[in-house]
């Protein structure tokens, strides 16, 4: 996040990611199963909590969110409008797992001054850990940029912590709980995969992809299904005849459990 590192250190260090606990970590330091992950994330240092969901939230609000955007991100990079991009934040939760274009977001922020800046502030909450816009997967580059972004947090307490569901209540609402299982998934996908591999969706019509892999010529295409799902999802085999041979996977209800897919990198899905 530091203006200058690259220009600065050329050649004097080297960049060790760490990236928000995986589902595995979760499991064998604290016990967590899947639906603990799903809705509660991977900060470790929030996992005591979990049994008592308002000291979990306050905690998650206060002691990872505020702090990683006020000094993570304000004290260290330029930001004109710092009320904006807290905006911003609280928007790409409240729409994990969906696409929105910039013109929408213009119309629900205020003071949101251009789509340059909300691009701009958009990566650098990807660039603190919080939340990432994947740009639609397009042969030509400059397409995969004039994309309307799809949100996804990078860790799922960012999403439940602001949402006002208890766990029991996110499971009740079977929507929800399909976009927290589809922003666990792309959650995995990016901190295991980045920077070695790319990560777009893709739409076309009422054809979709939720997750596409990308590294070199390997192409991988996903799908999730958090609830009963038959047969084989069709947007897979229509992206496949767009673009060329691919992998194709269906994660969660008939397909791939969601337990095993968390228990490898985005590289192995390729």
């Amino acid at each position: 996040m530091q203006k200058g590192m690259s220009e600065s250190l050329t050649g004097r260090y080297e960049l060790m990611r760490v990236t928000h606990w995986s589902f595995l970590e979760m499991h064998e330091a604290f016990d967590f199963d899947l639906e603990d992950y799903i809705y509660f994330g991977g900060y470790p240092g929030s996992a005591a909590y979990i049994r008592n969901e308002p000291r979990w939230r306050n905690y998650v609000n206060g002691s990872l969110i505020e702090p990683s955007i006020e000094k993570d991100i304000l004290m260290m990079t330029r930001v004109d409008k710092p009320a904006l991009l807290k905006q911003l934040f609280h928007l790409g939760c409240n729409y994990s797992g969906q696409i929105l274009s910039y013109d929408k977001m213009l119309g629900q922020l205020q003071d949101a001054g251009n789509t340059t800046t909300l691009a701009r502030y958009l990566e650098m909450l990807g660039n603190a850990g919080l939340i990432y816009g994947l740009q639609k997967y397009a042969g030509q580059q400059h397409r995969r940029r004039a994309s309307s972004p799809k949100f996804n947090v990078l860790n799922n307490a960012l999403m439940s912590a602001g949402s006002g569901y208890t766990k029991a209540e996110a499971k009740a609402d079977r929507s929800y709980w399909g976009r927290l299982v589809e922003s666990a998934v792309g959650a995995h996908l990016y901190n295991t995969g980045h920077p070695d591999c790319n990560l777009y969706y893709w739409r076309e019509s009422s054809r979709e992809v939720d997750f596409v892999i990308e590294r070199g010529k390997k192409l991988t295409a996903i799908e999730v299904k958090s609830g009963p799902a038959s047969g084989y999802a069709s947007g897979l085999d229509v992206f496949e005849e767009n673009f060329g041979k691919c992998r194709k996977l269906l994660i969660g209800e008939s397909g791939i459990p969601l337990v095993e897919f968390f228990s490898y990198p985005a590289e192995h899905w390729l």
